[in-house]
């Protein structure tokens, strides 16, 4: 018999039970009980869980202003001179980057269509490594906040022991869905040897930012789709910017186990996981196998 894991996204939330719930309607349109577990990480980083009214993803879009991201201390000692020099005008190509991402997140805020761009500025940006993964760790840290926390302020193993606890003793075939920062945690975790011969039919991946290549610099290498993973299904809406880049198809392999799919997600955000979990991409593989 199935059973359903859950792991949430960036942010704090409601109360577990509460939460898996929510997921537990919009996916299957009830409560499945024990059939389903919330991979509840949400602790690790926030002391109390959110009231019932409370908007909970509102800390994930950079709304900032451009001069936000900005950094105000100088980069670390081991970036030296030379090597900020080196970069010289290619840094000042980060400035197009920024000024997309954040025209975007205001025209998504403001409530308007905004498509992707023609060249999407959400691949890579177009420094040396080190100098890349300085600048994403400041945007993450005053965007992604619980981002930040799992790459590069020693929470991740924590967060990380929270599935594997969750994982830990369940027989039969075992869905994972993960959200946003979910489905990080998620792919770390089904890639680590302990987890190599769960049978995890499928993998849903949601508003994931691991299309991302300042992302995939950090995750566990090389990329592939996790061994006891036999499909990822990856699915993002265009208009959602914590997915950044929408695609893992190309990067992560066999390819053959991977698809990427387009799909409408009207939340005011565009990132709700509501509205991927009722969407057909997500929920017919899903259902097929629980109707098993």
């Amino acid at each position: 018999m199935p059973t359903i894991v859950y792991v949430h996204g960036n942010g704090n939330k409601i109360a577990s039970d509460r939460l898996r719930g929510e997921w537990d309607r919009a996916l299957f349109g009830r409560d499945m009980g024990a059939r389903s577990r919330m991979a509840y990480w949400a602790p690790v980083l926030h002391p109390s869980p959110l009231g019932m009214a409370e908007a909970d993803e509102i800390q994930q879009l950079p709304v900032s202003p451009l001069e936000s991201f900005v950094p105000e201390s100088p980069p670390p000692d081991e970036f030296t001179a030379e090597l900020l020099l080196e970069a010289g005008d290619k840094a000042r190509q980060l400035e197009p980057w920024l000024r997309d991402l954040v025209y975007t997140g205001d025209a998504i805020v403001d409530g308007e269509n905004a498509a992707p761009p023609v060249s999407s500025p959400f691949e890579a940006l177009p420094l040396p490594k080190p100098l890349r993964q300085a600048a994403f760790r400041e945007l993450v840290k005053r965007t992604f906040k619980d981002v930040y926390a799992y790459f590069f302020d020693n929470r991740g193993d924590a967060m990380r022991q929270v599935l594997r606890d969750t994982l830990a003793g369940l027989d039969g075939p075992v869905v994972v869905v993960g959200h946003s920062l979910g489905s990080i945690i998620a792919y770390d975790v089904l890639r680590e040897p302990a987890f190599q011969t769960l049978n995890v039919p499928l993998l849903v991946t949601a508003g994931s930012p691991l299309g991302v290549t300042e992302v995939q610099d950090l995750v566990v290498r090389p990329l592939q789709v996790p061994a006891p993973v036999a499909q990822w299904r990856n699915v993002s809406d265009f208009r959602d910017l914590v997915a950044l880049d929408h695609t893992i198809r190309p990067e992560f392999t066999p390819a053959a186990r991977c698809a990427d799919l387009a799909v409408v997600n009207d939340s005011w955000n565009h990132h709700g996981i509501g509205e991927y979990l009722a969407g057909v991409a997500a929920r017919q593989p899903i259902l097929q196998i629980f109707q098993q």
